[in-house]
């Protein structure tokens, strides 16, 4: 093995940061035997100095420290497979979030390499080398930003842009959270150390990291800034946990330092301090947590005992965030309660310790066996129903403004009478049957809707004429002309022979049409345009 002053030809091939990570003397020798010393011969040293000996003896001095360093700071900086990687995971933990699936997420983790420049940042701290702090925190902020980028391109383009239960989980960060961090680390920087490095400890910390990473592009892509701000927050939570759990890890293992005792000092109490910060918020917020669980809890026990024991909830749901609380409960029953608000605000108030405002929809079931069961099958039907309209008319809605050259926010929806109305911007080279066109295939597309597209002012066909009458094969100019002048609602004037002119005007009259009929026009044809008001 290399003495501690010298590295192997093939660690200094792996990186500069290792290099530098490496065969350091230790300047501040005497002052940490001065200190050692004093500290052996007190009472305290003395009781415990069995532990410490067995510790330094079997533990520390068994560790070949310029190999862990060697590995890490090798691995730390951003190479090229470290961001494909990073990129491909971020991938597929947005997938999996979007789909709310565990097993597509925990499937990222297993490609995630966040594991070594975060380790880097730790270990670099502990043994203060600068230029290896500096290279590692560039690492993982490159990854970070590839990550984040990656995961919003992807909502982008995807027709999944709902918040699901596995995005919203990340959302509010805790001191769980932080303990998730802190044990995460603890595992990646024992199996660095001790040499049992292996991809389940990157799992452990990818973990911690690449869903709130990629939770932060879903929230910048849907400026969503409530969940933009919360995964975020919970990044910074458990990157700055794991990095300073892996400080402290390397320096209980007795990793050389270049730190003097006054910094070493410092250093202690800055991570002392910035746990103590992190878990004062994180607590703050399990503590809201866990009162809005058992907040939760109240109001369902409340609304199960006001009904009768067959009676079930169906849904319930609860606005902490307004004034009084906002309580809004299903219950299918099989005999209506009249007084059944007024009793559960009572009981909720009186154990909350606030005003409560609870409205509760009660469904009336039968009273036998799976009653209950059926009803509430039934309006899993109705919403599963009502969710399919809703993402009916979204498609309907993106269609028509696509088509129409216009915003979502254009699109006039009428639920009621199961209608959409949008007014079209002029497109280079679409002429008025082209519009016709788009109106007829989004129409065939929902069934059950009446799609109407204003089209814009663009030439109106002209009507042919033959042997003082206009010929069957103007049929289409014809339903082209009624449509346009019937979505538009503005005036058309006619030109042409007198007696054509006259039958045509009339048909257009009695479809709820403004005409006005001009002279002198052409004898073979109908001149057709719009009449706009100066």
């Amino acid at each position: 093995m290399d003495s501690p002053t010298t590295t192997s030809g093939k660690q200094r091939a792996d990186s500069e940061p290792a290099e530098e990570a490496l065969g350091r003397p230790d300047p501040t020798a005497m002052e940490q035997a001065e200190r050692v010393a004093s500290w052996v011969y007190s009472p305290i040293g003395r009781a415990i100095a069995p532990i410490r000996g067995w510790w330094q003896r079997d533990v520390r001095d068994s560790i070949d420290q310029q190999a862990v360093i060697a590995k890490i700071a090798s691995e730390s900086p951003a190479t090229p497979r470290y961001i494909f990687m990073t990129t491909m995971s971020a991938g597929i933990a947005i997938l999996g979030l979007l789909l709310s699936s565990p097993a597509v997420v925990i499937g990222a983790m297993l490609l995630s390499p966040l594991m070594n420049p975060i380790l880097g940042v730790g270990f670099a701290l502990a043994s203060g080398k600068q230029k290896w702090l500096r290279i590692s925190a560039k690492s993982l902020a490159i990854g970070s930003i590839v990550a984040v980028g990656f995961s919003a391109l992807i909502v982008l383009v995807s027709p999944l842009q709902t918040v699901t239960e596995e995005i919203a989980s990340r959302t509010r960060p805790n001191i769980f959270d932080l303990m998730v961090a802190l044990f995460s680390s603890l595992a990646g920087s024992y199996a660095m150390i001790r040499g049992r490095e292996g991809t389940i400890v990157g799992v452990a910390i990818a973990t911690a990291l690449m869903p709130p990473l990629a939770v932060v592009g879903f929230g910048l892509a849907t400026l969503n800034w409530t969940v933009f701000g919360g995964a975020l927050a919970l990044y910074v939570t458990n990157f700055l946990t794991i990095a300073l759990t892996a400080t402290v890890m390397a320096r209980l293992y007795g990793f050389r330092t270049t730190l003097s005792s006054r910094q070493g000092w410092f250093q202690s109490i800055g991570i002392f301090v910035v746990f103590v910060a992190l878990a004062i918020p994180l607590f703050l917020s399990l503590r809201q947590i866990v009162t809005e669980t058992n907040g939760t809890r109240i109001a369902r026990t409340a609304i199960t005992a006001a009904f009768p024991p067959k009676a079930r909830i169906s849904s319930l749901e609860i606005d902490w965030d307004s004034s009084p609380v906002g309580i809004t409960a299903t219950v299918l029953t099989p005999e209506f309660r009249s007084g059944a608000n007024a009793s559960v605000t009572a009981e909720v108030e009186r154990q909350l310790g606030e005003n409560a405002n609870v409205s509760i929809d009660q469904f009336r079931v039968g009273a036998n066996p799976g009653a209950a069961e059926q009803a509430e099958l039934a309006r899993a039907r109705a919403a599963e129903q009502e969710a399919a309209t809703e993402r009916q008319i979204a498609t309907m809605t993106s269609e028509l403004a696509l088509v129409a050259g216009v915003g979502k926010e254009d699109v006039t929806i009428d639920r009621s009478n199961r209608r959409a109305m949008v007014t079209a911007r002029p497109l280079d080279g679409l002429t008025l049957s082209g519009y016709r066109a788009l109106e007829q295939r989004i129409s065939a597309s929902v069934a059950g809707w009446s799609v109407q597209l204003r089209p814009p002012l663009v030439a109106l066909p002209d009507i042919p004429v033959e042997d003082g009458k206009v010929p069957d094969s103007a049929t289409d100019q014809l339903h082209l002309l009624e449509w346009a002048a019937r979505r538009t609602g503005t005036p058309v004037s006619l030109a042409g022979p007198e007696a054509p002119v006259a039958a045509l005007a009339e048909r257009l009259r009695s479809r709820g049409s403004i005409v006005v009929i001009e002279p002198d026009g052409p004898s073979n044809r109908i001149v057709t345009s719009w009449t706009v008001a100066e």
